[in-house]
C-alpha cells in the first residue's frame, strides 16, 4: 500500500494547470498570480519629504546659516517648485510631497523656531546632512525591478503594491469548477427533519467552506443516494462539467460502496486506491477523460476532512501555480503511542509555551467519525508508519487546516 508521500507524489504526476486569465486589480484578492508584476518606474517615483517641515539646502548650514527665509509652501500631490538661489533660503513642506529643485533636506518643524516668514534652526540640532528626512527616488525599487513573483498568492499588500506599479489587470490562474458529492441514503439536509437512523450532511459543507477559505470558492454541492442508476447519470453529469471532482463517502468495501467501480467504468482511471494512513485509509484518486482530478476520500468526517488538507488542496494549489512553502515542523508536547503500522495523521491545537517554543497538544478526537471534536484543533501532524512511541519533543510536518 502506498505511503501519504508517494500517493502525494502520484498525484502531482498528474497535475494538470489550470488556465490563465486577466483579471481586474479590484477582483484579483485571493487569486494565484502567474505572470510577475513589475516597477514600471522608480519607487519612489521622485525625491519624497518624510516629515513635515523646511526643504533646504545642507550646504548652507554647514556654512553657518541658521536663520532661513520661508518663501513657499509645497504639499503633497504638488509639482516641485524650485528653491530661491540665496543661501537662506527655505520651502515650507508636507510629508509626501516632492521635494523642492534645488533642495537636498528637510529640517522638522521640531527642530526650528518660526517668526513671520523667517525660520531659525535650534542651537541643539547638531547635524543636517544632504538626504535627511528625505526618501530617495528608486532607494526602495528601480524601474523594471520584480516587485511580486509568480506563483504568489494575492492579499491586501501584493494587490497595493500592483497598483503602485500601474497594473489595473493582473495575470493569474483561472478558479477551476469544483463539485462537491456527499454520498448515501443516510443523509439529510441541514434545514429538514431528521429521524434517528439519518445524519445531516456535513462533509459537503465542511469541504465548500475549507476549499472557500484556501482560495478556490464556488464549489457546488451535490448528494448521491446509493442507488446505482442515480450514481451512474450525476457523476456522467459531473465528470463532464466540471475540473475537479471531489466525492465523500462509497469508497470502502461495504456492499454498498459503489463509486469505485462506476468511475472506473465512466473512463476514470485510478491512479490511487488506499493509501497507509489513519485516518483517511481508503482514500480514492483518479484522473478523468478531460483530465480532471478526482478525488474519492472515506465517508468519515474527520478522514475527510484531513485527507482534504493533505492531498486535494496541495493538488490545486500546484494545479494553479502556486509557489511550494517549506513545511513546518513543530514540537509534540507530550508522549504519543500509535501501535497499527499505518502514517498517523494526528489532529492538534498548537501551544505556545512560556519558553517560546510552539508544540502539538493531540486534539480530543475520539473516532474518525467525531468532526465536532476538529473544532479548537489548528491542523494535523503527520507521524511515520515506521516508529510507534513518539516522545514529548519529537519534531514533526504540521499542516494547517
Amino acid at each position: 500500500m502506498l505511503s501519504p508521500a508517494e500517493a502525494e507524489q502520484l498525484i502531482e504526476r498528474h497535475v494538470v494547470p489550470f488556465p490563465r486569465e486577466q483579471c481586474p486589480l479590484a477582483a484579483a484578492h485571493g487569486r494565484v498570480l502567474r505572470e510577475p508584476v513589475r516597477a514600471d518606474r522608480d519607487l519612489p517615483p521622485f525625491d519624497r519629504v518624510t516629515m513635515d517641515g523646511y526643504a533646504l539646502r545642507s550646504s548652507a548650514w554647514a556654512a553657518g546659516v541658521r536663520t532661513f527665509r520661508v518663501g513657499r509652501v509645497q504639499a503633497a500631490g504638488m509639482r516641485a517648485f524650485a528653491l530661491g538661489d540665496s543661501a537662506d533660503s527655505c520651502i515650507e513642506v508636507m510629508t509626501g510631497a516632492v521635494l523642492p529643485t534645488g533642495a537636498d533636506c528637510v529640517v522638522p518643524y521640531e527642530e526650528t523656531e518660526r517668526e513671520g516668514a523667517t525660520i531659525r534652526i535650534r542651537e541643539e540640532v547638531t547635524v543636517i546632512t544632504a538626504g535627511s528626512s528625505v526618501h530617495r527616488r528608486g532607494s526602495d525599487h528601480r524601474a523594471g525591478d520584480e516587485i511580486i513573483s509568480a506563483g504568489t498568492r494575492l492579499g491586501g499588500k501584493e494587490i497595493a503594491a500592483a497598483a503602485a506599479c500601474g497594473c489595473a489587470t493582473l495575470m493569474v490562474s483561472q478558479l477551476p469548477r469544483i463539485a462537491v458529492v456527499a454520498t448515501g441514503d443516510e443523509l439529510v439536509e441541514v434545514e429538514g427533519a431528521v429521524a434517528a437512523h439519518q445524519i445531516r450532511r456535513s462533509n459537503d459543507h465542511a469541504m465548500r467552506a475549507a476549499l472557500a477559505l484556501a482560495g478556490y470558492p464556488g464549489a457546488e454541492r451535490f448528494h448521491l443516494r446509493d442507488l446505482p442508476r442515480e450514481i451512474e447519470h450525476l457523476l456522467w453529469h459531473i465528470l463532464a462539467e466540471y475540473d475537479v471532482v471531489i466525492l465523500t463517502g462509497g469508497v470502502s468495501k461495504g456492499r454498498f460502496d459503489l463509486l469505485p467501480a462506476e468511475l472506473e467504468r465512466q473512463g476514470v482511471r485510478k491512479i490511487v486506491q488506499g493509501v497507509a494512513q489513519r485516518p483517511g485509509k481508503p482514500l480514492w484518486v483518479g484522473v478523468g477523460g478531460r483530465g480532471n482530478l478526482v478525488f474519492a476520500l472515506p465517508g468519515n468526517p474527520v478522514s475527510a476532512y484531513t485527507c482534504l488538507h493533505r492531498y486535494v488542496l496541495p493538488a490545486l494549489d500546484r494545479a494553479g501555480g502556486l509557489k511550494a512553502h517549506p513545511g513546518r515542523l513543530v514540537a509534540l508536547a507530550s508522549a504519543f503511542t500509535f501501535k497499527p503500522r499505518l502514517a498517523c495523521l494526528l489532529p492538534v491545537r498548537l501551544a505556545t509555551g512560556g519558553d517560546g517554543v510552539t508544540r502539538a497538544v493531540p486534539g480530543p478526537v475520539n473516532t474518525s467519525g467525531d468532526l465536532a471534536g476538529l473544532v479548537g484543533t489548528d491542523g494535523f501532524v503527520e507521524l511515520p508508519a515506521e516508529q510507534s512511541e513518539f516522545p514529548a519533543g519529537t519534531l514533526t510536518p504540521f499542516r494547517a487546516w
